[in-house]
């Protein structure tokens, strides 16, 4: 019987064989039938326990198989593991080569950090003294400025009984309200500045302390990681530590590490930057408090001004338009005639029209047609209710527009009044009580 697989009679050359398995032979089985077979029952013991020769040649086949198989795996497995092995000495080496490294630039981290602390610490500590010395300064003199107050309050308490809609929260209102504000501010001006510089020192020192903690653990811990740093292969104190290849629930990340002392530095510098403004504003605040208070004072006056420019013009305007509306209430009460005449006019006509319609629905039989007499007339009806409704409809809103006129009369003639009183408050009671308002020299207690 011919084969068309090759049997393996000896072992190929390792480096000719894929990587992949043989693919499976596939027979079908060879079944002892046909015209020449002996089928006959004195043969039957003979035939029933064989094998077929075709039979034979496949389990030796698979036998070859499965042994080219096995030594193949066997090969591939232990070039492997030679390869493992070669592989993770090299790991080892470059793993602890690149720890080395790691640890050495984390003590150029933690070197860099403490070095921005201590410096930071030398400088709050200079800072602090010097505005130490400037709070000496704040300890003499508080000076009252009741006089502005009391004008400022007192127009705002005359502006309150303006009538409405004049009582309005208007530029000058506002500018009264900055400058009471303004007043109550420099009264305690300087005791708060007091206060401020005590606290300002107090956080000074504060966030010095804070630094100085961070500044420790920093060399402890540039300590800790320069003796790791050392460690080698041929070190004699090292030993197993199964449980420490772990991260600490506790442990923080490189990011909030750096993102700790940043934050410590940062607040520091801000105390620092803060307590140089607060010195200078010590310097400046007795000079700037009585320019303050006269540049607010002219913001107030001139509000004023122009207050009482806006509603003496608002009062003509409004005398202005109450003389047209007037006028206007004459024209329609002479309009409301006019179309209840015309109304009037239209009556008659529109009888005319039904009569006709009426009379003609009499005729008899086949004459009550529907000629153009008929539409015309029916037309003409339409038209004339349609005119009656219109004209009535236009005297329902001329009647409405004169008793809206009789209704702005009214309110402009109230609205004048208002506009008289708000001139009175704010010239002869407000503008007049500002005259007295006190001289820079004296708000600067200089008198």
């Amino acid at each position: 019987m011919a084969h068309t697989g090759v049997l393996l009679t000896k072992e190929p050359a390792p480096q000719t064989i894929p990587v992949s398995e043989l693919p499976m032979r596939v027979y079908e089985p060879a079944l002892n039938t046909g015209p020449d077979t002996s089928c006959g029952l004195a043969t039957a013991g003979f035939r029933a326990a064989k094998y077929l020769l075709e039979e034979w040649h496949q389990s030796n086949y698979r036998k070859y198989h499965e042994a080219f198989a096995d030594r193949d795996h066997s090969e591939r497995v232990r070039l492997e593991s030679q390869n493992v092995a070669a592989y993770t000495a090299e790991l080892a080496h470059r793993t602890q080569e690149d720890s080395t490294i790691k640890v050495g630039e984390r003590l150029q981290d933690i070197h860099f950090w403490k070095s921005e602390l201590q410096r930071e610490i030398e400088d709050l500590t200079a800072e602090t003294d010097l505005l130490a010395a400037q709070k000496l300064r704040l300890e003499r003199a508080i000076d009252a400025t009741e006089i502005p107050y009391s004008i400022a309050m007192d127009n705002l308490q005359c502006r309150e009984r303006r009538l409405p809609p004049d009582l309005v929260r208007d530029q000058v209102e506002a500018e009264l309200l900055k400058e009471a504000e303004l007043i109550r501010n420099i009264q305690e001006l300087l005791k708060r500045t007091l206060k401020q510089a005590i606290n300002q020192i107090q956080l000074n020192r504060d966030q010095k302390e804070i630094c100085e903690m961070d500044w420790s653990d920093k060399v402890e811990t540039y300590n800790i990681d320069e003796k790791c740093g050392r460690y080698n292969n041929q070190s004699t104190n090292i030993q197993f530590h199964p449980s420490s290849s772990k991260f600490e629930d506790s442990a923080s990340t490189p990011e909030t590490w750096a993102k700790h002392s940043h934050d410590n530095i940062y607040r520091a510098e801000r105390e620092k930057l803060a307590s140089i403004n607060l010195r200078a504003l010590i310097d400046n605040i007795l000079h700037d408090t009585a320019e303050d208070l006269r540049m607010q004072s002219n913001l107030v006056n001139e509000a004023f001004a122009r207050r009482c420019e806006e509603v003496e013009d608002a009062k003509h305007k409004l005398e202005h338009h109450l003389k047209k509306v007037l006028t206007e209430i004459g024209d329609q009460e002479h309009n409301i005639e006019a179309l209840k005449q015309a109304i009037k006019d239209k009556e008659t006509p529109l009888k005319v029209a039904q009569t006709r319609l009426y009379d003609r629905s009499f005729r008899p039989n086949i004459d009550l047609c529907r000629d153009a007499a008929q539409f015309r007339l029916v037309s003409e009806c339409e038209e004339l209710t349609n005119s009656i409704a219109a004209l009535k409809k236009e005297l329902l809103q001329s009647e409405q527009a004169l008793l809206n006129l009789e209704d702005t009369r009214m309110n402009l003639e109230k609205e004048i009044a208002v506009k008289a009183n708000s001139l009175f408050i704010d010239r002869q009671k407000c503008m007049a009580h500002r005259a007295k308002y006190p001289t820079v020299l004296k708000l600067a207690g200089y008198q």
